[in-house]
């Protein structure tokens, strides 16, 4: 892997993060504004979508980048998919050590998915 190809990787993995952190502080915000309603099919619907929102943040990231650079145009919903994998997997393992420490899950497996997603990307253009 040559230097701008892991530049290139790093830039798209750092704006994917940052993305999701502000799609999941979206996410937070509406959780806590929404929490007085003592609503249960609320909460849980809520809890059911951090993962899904924090993987739609990983993927405008990563949709800006190829863009905006020119680097890519692989589709919205081909984007989507390893993040939220990622996602759901780390809400998954550690909502059970409490519910609010998801976001540390999900943006560890989420960033992984999106990793992985730059690893196998890589590959498959030296191999065409």
């Amino acid at each position: 892997m040559n230097l701008k190809c892991l530049l290139r990787a790093l830039t798209k993995i750092i704006l994917s993060l940052l993305f999701a952190g502000v799609f999941y502080f979206a996410w937070m915000a509406s959780f806590l504004l929404t929490a007085s309603l003592d609503s249960a099919v609320l909460e849980v619907s809520l809890w059911l979508l951090a993962p899904v929102i924090t993987a739609l943040g990983f993927t405008v990231g990563m949709f800006a980048f190829e863009r905006l650079t020119k680097t890519g145009n692989t589709g919205f919903f081909r984007l989507f998919v390893w993040p939220l994998i990622g996602c759901a997997i780390g809400a998954g393992i550690v909502y059970w050590f409490g519910p609010m420490l998801i976001v540390f899950g999900m943006f560890m497996t989420g960033t992984a998915g999106v990793a992985l997603k730059e690893v196998v990307q890589f590959f498959k253009r030296q191999h065409a």
